[in-house]
């Protein structure tokens, strides 16, 4: 990543979030390895389907004015399966018993196993970034976007590195297709849109935004600039220069507590306007 220009050099390769024996002291290696490899197959067949897709526009000679966003989850998840939930298939199609939970006896991959690769395959999937899906640190929102339309963007296979968000797809198609968003539907006031066109980014200009917030399952966190204020769940807020520190590994707070102390009020008026927990903090 660092070679293709995604990585900043000078950016510190996080803590491990999870205590983990190296490889080759690892206990289950076949059964570690086959979490990894459903894992993988998952996404394979994914990109098939949007193979597939593409396929079709190509057909339609439709492709090269087609804008097509893709982009991942929001960060590998940590979770374990020690189950089947309830809000999961508990019977394959075929009407066999779900075989769930991330015991190392049942091998993964075949319709009648529900398991998860875990905290330790969901680190290194986040790597360098700290903490995983449903956190508010980089490993648990930063997300690539690749925005493919020829006939609409000259640029080609280069990188934009400036923060956007998956609020700003509505705003970027609204304005491309010459929509108003409007303010109403079927006597319902809507809320405004919260995003901002992402298309000054495709001419590599800068997007008109003042700030981006956050807040999941208590976790929050708001990117002004450079700067970015981050915490966990009932813990004090950190601060970090995301330009020189990505990877979140040198807190800035005590060094900058006007610069937290304005973030996290803009932070809080945010979290107020929009009904977020947590505007005590």
């Amino acid at each position: 990543m660092i070679e293709m220009g995604i990585l900043d050099a000078g950016w510190k390769l996080s803590r491990p979030e999870t205590e983990s024996p190296a490889w080759a002291d690892a206990p289950h290696k076949k059964w570690e390895a086959r979490r990894m490899e459903v894992h993988a197959a998952m996404v394979h067949r994914m990109d098939h389907g949007i193979g597939r897709i593409v396929e079709t526009l190509k057909k339609a000679g439709q492709l090269d004015n087609t804008l097509v966003f893709f982009l991942s989850d929001n960060g590998a998840s940590n979770e374990i399966s020690n189950g089947v939930p309830g809000f999961e298939y508990r019977k394959t199609v075929d009407g066999r018993p779900i075989r769930g939970g991330n015991n190392p006896e049942i091998m993964p991959g075949p319709a009648d196993t529900y398991q998860s690769f875990g905290p330790r395959w969901a680190n290194a999937s986040v790597t360098p970034f700290r903490k995983y899906k449903a956190f508010t640190h980089e490993g648990g929102i930063a997300t690539p976007l690749i925005v493919h339309w020829p006939r609409g963007i000259s640029a080609r296979g280069e990188l934009r590195h400036q923060p956007g968000h998956v609020i700003d797809i509505m705003a970027t198609c609204a304005e491309l297709g010459g929509a108003a968003y409007p303010t109403e539907h079927l006597g319902q006031a809507i809320h405004p849109a919260a995003g901002v066109s992402l298309v000054p980014a495709f001419t590599d200009k800068l997007l008109n935004r003042k700030a981006l917030y956050f807040q999941h399952l208590g976790n929050r966190a708001v990117r002004a600039g450079k700067w970015k204020l981050v915490a966990l769940k009932g813990k004090p807020w950190e601060l970090y220069d995301l330009e020189a520190d990505r990877t979140e590994t040198a807190n800035l707070i005590a060094q900058h507590p006007e610069k937290a102390k304005e973030l996290a009020a803009l932070w809080r008026a945010w979290a107020t306007h929009v009904g977020a927990p947590g505007q005590g903090n």
